[in-house]
């Protein structure tokens, strides 16, 4: 990797980024000083969203955000999916441990329960 590139390409990455986000602040301000007209609040509000969401993906951290969720997208439609049946008999499977810990966890607890206060310190 040149760190040369990665150094001179941050700034212009960051003063977008810090745009973008300066156009959201903008949008938000422009709907509460504009609250008493509700249709040129919302105007400003949707401008400074719609400026924000276009600065943001025009950055270079945007565009590499568009590319990994276009993979991860492709990548999910490649996974194997359970059928119902399937996710059926494993939340049955899930379900019964549960069940069967919970039963020798209580058990454990009564049995040490009864060992030390009934026994050991003799307390009823």
């Amino acid at each position: 990797m040149n760190t040369a590139t990665d150094v001179s390409s941050a700034w212009p990455d960051r003063l977008l980024l810090l745009a973008s986000a300066a156009a959201f602040l903008a949008g938000v301000v422009g709907f509460h000083w504009a609250a008493d007209r509700a249709l040129l609040g919302l105007g400003l509000l949707f401008a400074g969203l719609a400026g924000a969401v276009v600065l943001g993906l025009v950055s270079p951290s945007g565009r590499r955000f568009v590319a990994f969720a276009k993979e991860a997208s492709h990548e999910a439609k490649r996974v194997h999916w359970p059928t119902r049946k399937e996710t059926l008999q494993a939340t049955g499977i899930v379900f019964v441990f549960v069940f069967v810990m919970a039963l020798f966890l209580w058990l454990t607890d009564k049995s040490l329960e009864w060992v030390l206060y009934d026994l050991l310190l003799g307390w009823k």
